[in-house]
């Protein structure tokens, strides 16, 4: 995943990271899931968790410690609508931001991964 880092930086990951949120934030079925008043927050925890699993800054460790993915995520319902929903906003947002491959596709089969693992309904 180095390679996406390489390939678009942080201002890449920055920026289908906003166009994400942007969508979540309208989404009637994941949008209720996120903290109304923690916004930028939880588009900052998600940017800099990226930015380090694709090689880049170490902020998330630094902040945040160990991901824990699934413990962090466990409060949620997450089953297979609200993956595919994430996954469906995920996947325009990095059309938006014009992702080019080979990071497009190391990232589409990330979030595929990652959102399947998440799921604890």
């Amino acid at each position: 995943m180095n390679e996406i880092h390489d390939q678009i930086g942080e201002e890449g990951i920055s920026a289908f990271v906003a166009a994400f949120y942007r969508r979540v934030k309208e989404d009637d079925l994941i949008g209720p899931m996120y903290p109304a008043d923690d916004w930028e927050g939880s588009e900052k925890r998600l940017r800099d968790f990226l930015i380090y699993r694709c090689g880049g800054s170490q902020r998330y460790l630094e902040e945040r410690g160990h991901p824990r993915l699934r413990m962090r995520h466990f409060p949620f319902p997450i089953g297979e609508a609200e993956r595919d929903r994430w996954l469906k906003l995920m996947g325009e947002a990095l059309d938006e931001s014009e992702v080019p491959e080979p990071s497009r596709e190391m990232l589409d089969a990330f979030f595929a991964q990652t959102a399947d693992f998440m799921r604890n309904r």
